[in-house]
């Protein structure tokens, strides 16, 4: 207990080393703004574009929500597996085109049932994500289940992850490749998401195995009261700050596939594990002085 408590001591006073310099929330909201300026406005638009071409509409109890950047090898395969009913509930789905410049739109565009929200530029995972989020909660889905566009995460394993929310049992699922199997050979990745589990769990005292994994459920409400302003790397901020509102969090095990089609768009190894660890850094010092200021000394 001892040396876990000294090795959290540590991480924070790392964390403020890197925190109170150019990694504030501030900040990385000023990086977003120069090197994207447009997202505002862009992201703007593209809710009022659906709101114009569906007005009345209600969501099913459960969204998929996927974000595409040029996926149009993929997405139609991804679609195709995503169940009409999990859990005894109906699903619908929704995919966000990030600024693709392939078919992905008109990929999307043939499928029945399926809504498109559409961002006229590239503005990020994360955005993506967040416009999905804000669709979803606007147009009443109680719970929104996350995919990749490019099938590294089988549709088919929905009520695997779902089965938590619906049995009033969580209300932040991962599905974790730990628990269950990756088919990738990426061994550099591999060790970042067990070191990366590691420091999320030692920091917030909540055990995770999987802080990056992109299929995750969750209730809706959690993606409107959780801060969120990262454009990439977007899921271990959502994590931590479920784990900080108080959200139970629970895990379970899926399979990590081989992408159907393509390259990875995340980048190099070292410069994704890098961002990556320095947002797990910044969300954490940022939900744990909020809590403070409210009273709350640790994660619940």
């Amino acid at each position: 207990m001892r040396t876990q408590e000294a090795a959290r001591r540590r991480l924070r006073t790392w964390a403020f080393a890197s925190v109170t310099g150019t990694l504030d929330e501030m900040s990385a909201q000023a990086v977003n703004r120069h090197d994207r300026p447009y997202i505002g406005a862009v992201r703007a638009a593209a809710v009022e574009d659906f709101r114009a071409r569906h007005t009345g509409l209600t969501f099913a109890p459960v969204l998929a929500v996927i974000a595409a950047y040029n996926e149009a090898e993929c997405i139609g395969a991804v679609l195709d597996a995503v169940p009409r009913i999990a859990c005894g509930l109906e699903v619908d789905t929704l995919v966000v085109n990030d600024g693709s410049t392939d078919a992905t739109a008109k990929v999307v565009g043939k499928h029945d049932g399926v809504y498109l929200a559409n961002l006229e530029r590239n503005c990020g995972h994360g955005v993506a994500l967040r416009l999905g989020y804000q669709i979803a909660h606007e147009y009443g889905a109680r719970y929104v289940v996350t995919l990749d566009a490019d099938m590294q995460w089988d549709p088919a394993e929905m009520p695997v992850v779902l089965e938590p929310l619906a049995n009033d049992e969580a209300d932040f699922v991962i599905g974790s490749r730990v628990l269950g199997q990756a088919e990738t050979d990426d061994s550099f990745r591999h060790a970042g998401v067990t070191v990366f589990a590691r420091l999320v769990s030692l920091l917030t005292g909540t055990t995770v195995t999987d802080t990056s994994s992109g299929f995750r459920a969750m209730r809706t409400e959690v993606t409107q009261t959780v801060p969120q302003v990262q454009v990439q790397y977007q899921t271990s901020e959502l994590l931590i700050g479920a784990i900080y509102a108080g959200y139970r969090i629970a895990e379970r095990p899926i399979t990590m596939h081989q992408r159907l089609a393509g390259e990875s768009k995340k980048g190099h190894n070292v410069l994704y594990g890098g961002r990556y660890a320095r947002v797990i850094l910044t969300t954490w010092w940022r939900e744990r002085s909020r809590a403070r200021h409210e009273g709350r000394t640790s994660a619940r």
